[in-house]
């Protein structure tokens, strides 16, 4: 039985203005299949947080198309793009810091108008298996850096999306937490059949992943695993 592709993106260009013009992606292309995991390796400054965000309709591309559950991201609106079917998940967690843990998680839900005890029930649930239980009325601000990220990857599961794209998710952390939240993420993601592009520049979390893509010279290559 064949995946549903989640993702496609084609001949992605994006060049910033200036004099000259800096084209920073030249035509990268990737295809994401539901319950495949990718991750995004490259140097600094070769556009993978700018990849990551077009990808996820945060920025829009010179050239190129993108076609997310077969359709293209045009037809969508923003709103149903980013509370149905996209969740993000950030380095620096992007949490609304004096709001509770719960409310952050609910924050989609409410945000596209689906909030319900059924689905309060599901953020609760995540926060569980996410080894959050107990901290659904703590503020965010209190939490460390471990717990923060693992809410940021409760809210980003809440609208039950089919694509999870995770920038540095293990950033600001230390080796012990990041590897925690390598196995939780990528856990998850294959437990609840999403597809999840994470760029990163830990070769170990890498190779946790399906597969390897490489952006150079603005362009996508595959990486032997």
């Amino acid at each position: 039985m064949n995946s549903r592709v989640i993702l496609e993106a084609k001949e992605i260009i994006k060049t910033f203005p200036g004099t000259p013009p800096t084209e920073v992606l030249r035509g990268a292309s990737l295809t994401a299949l539901e319950n495949e995991t990718i991750a995004i390796m490259g140097g600094s400054g070769e556009g993978k947080s700018t990849l990551l965000h077009i990808l996820g309709t945060l920025d829009t591309p010179t050239s190129g198309s993108l076609l997310i559950c077969g359709k293209q991201s045009s037809d969508y609106s923003q709103a149903a793009l980013r509370n149905e079917h996209i969740g993000f998940i950030f380095q620096s967690y992007h949490l609304l810091e004096d709001f509770s843990a719960l409310e952050n998680v609910l924050m989609p839900l409410k945000i596209g108008r689906k909030l319900s005890p059924t689905t309060e029930k599901r953020g609760r649930s995540l926060m569980k298996e996410l080894g959050l239980q107990g901290k659904e009325d703590l503020s965010a601000k209190l939490l460390s850096g471990g717990e923060k990220q693992r809410l940021a990857i409760a809210r980003a599961l809440s609208n039950d999306p089919h694509l999870l794209l995770a920038d540095e998710p293990t950033g600001n952390l230390d080796r012990h937490h990041s590897q925690e939240i390598q196995r939780l993420l990528l856990s998850k993601a294959k437990e609840l059949g999403k597809a999840l592009i994470v760029v990163t520049h830990d070769e170990e979390f890498a190779k946790q992943c399906d597969r390897i893509l490489f952006l150079k010279e603005g362009a996508l290559y595959n990486q032997p695993l």
